[in-house]
């Protein structure tokens, strides 16, 4: 499969998603500009690449995708989450989330894809009001969390960090459950992970994901702050 080089003038300008090759590599170039993402994350596209490295722009098949309805929380995290042994807040320190995102070392990967560039753009989000951090705070420190975009009633799910036991899990498991309650369709997870099919995430065929993707972008968006 050919990969596609975007137009540089043309934000808009992607190939349709089910172009991407068998790794989910679609195309390279253009820009992590607000109208870019947005457009991207819109049409089931996303950023993913590393530092010294071109701008990659990936439609996986499968998507790992978890329905709230289906979110699966442990004995022992439940009970955790109901000791309040972490206060989980909305969007109060997001450039600190992204921040510790991209500098905690994860197994078997060699430096971070969230480059300084894209901590950038995405902080650029978060003030457009598209990008959201959920955070684990214990003892006035932040102690875990996760960021993500959303659209419509889509939430695309980007990173997550922890720095004490079960931090990015409460995290996780409060946002899913505050975004039932809200009527979101689906959390996009992207790619799978032992960690997130824990949680209830499954794979989804790229043609299923995009109908539920399209459903899910005719809801309004939830823009602004989230505290």
């Amino acid at each position: 499969m050919p990969i596609y080089l975007l137009d540089p003038e043309d934000p808009q300008s992607f190939p349709p998603p089910d172009r991407a090759d068998a790794s989910g590599l679609l195309a390279v170039g253009g820009d992590l500009s607000p109208e870019r993402l947005l457009t991207a994350y819109s049409q089931g596209i996303f950023p993913w690449y590393s530092e010294g490295q071109p701008l990659l722009w990936h439609s996986p098949n499968p998507r790992f995708v978890l329905e709230p309805d289906k979110l699966h929380v442990g004995r022992s995290l439940r009970k955790t989450m109901k000791a309040g042994t972490y206060e989980v807040r909305w969007d109060t320190a997001f450039t600190e989330v992204i921040s510790a995102c991209s500098e905690t070392p994860r197994p078997g990967q060699n430096g971070t894809w969230i480059t300084d560039a894209m901590q950038e753009a995405y902080v650029t989000l978060h003030r457009l009001g598209f990008a959201h951090s959920v955070e684990a705070w214990a003892e006035g420190e932040l102690k875990g969390g996760l960021y993500g975009v959303s659209l419509g009633a889509a939430f695309f799910g980007e990173s997550m960090f922890a720095h004490a036991p079960d931090a990015s899990k409460v995290a996780f498991a409060a946002s899913v459950e505050r975004l039932k309650a809200w009527g979101f369709h689906f959390v996009d997870c992207q790619v799978e992970t032992e960690h997130l099919a824990r949680f209830g995430a499954e794979p989804w065929p790229r043609r299923r994901f995009l109908e539920a993707l399209a459903e899910a972008l005719e809801a309004p968006t939830r823009r602004g702050p989230w505290t």
